[in-house]
């Protein structure tokens, strides 16, 4: 996963499960909405009611699933999301759910949301949430370089 990343965990509880044992498949879409409102929560410092107080709204305009395995009732289920800025105006949210425990993959898949205003009319990201955006990846990776020392020099042939 690329840009800026989080990881949530969270159990299947009974209701989002079928006849069959194992998750119904639209709980995905709700899963990838977690992770998605975490990351912000988390690595932004920010939540969606937050965004939306400031008239910057996020609908979904696109998404794509991918359904690798199975899920059941109190399995524990790890959400790893990233995001970064897909074109002009939109963010990509992309989101791994695996078995906590064995690592299988569970489902795979992305979000695509437009920045608009309070009246759906399409926006441009404001600059005080592009600054925002760039400085929690800038943390990231300065976290990322302190726990795996400085990057090696290519090596020229």
């Amino acid at each position: 996963m690329s840009g800026l990343s989080d990881l949530l965990q969270l159990r299947v509880r009974y209701s989002e499960t079928d006849q069959m044992g194992t998750f119904y498949n639209s709980r995905a879409l709700e899963w990838f909405e977690c992770g998605r409102t975490e990351l912000m929560r988390r690595r932004l410092g920010m939540s969606y009611a937050a965004l939306e107080a400031e008239g910057v709204f996020l609908p979904l305009v696109e998404a794509h699933l991918e359904f690798l395995g199975g899920a059941r009732y109190d399995d524990l289920l790890n959400v790893a999301t990233s995001v970064e800025v897909s074109g002009r105006a939109r963010l990509r949210f992309e989101v791994q759910i695996h078995q906590g425990e064995s690592g299988k993959p569970v489902v795979r898949g992305y979000t695509v949301h437009a920045f608009t205003d309070r009246q759906g009319k399409p926006i441009r990201p404001p600059l005080w949430f592009i600054r925002k955006l760039g400085d929690a990846l800038s943390c990231a990776r300065a976290a990322e370089s302190a726990t795996t020392g400085p990057a090696e020099a290519p090596q020229r042939i």
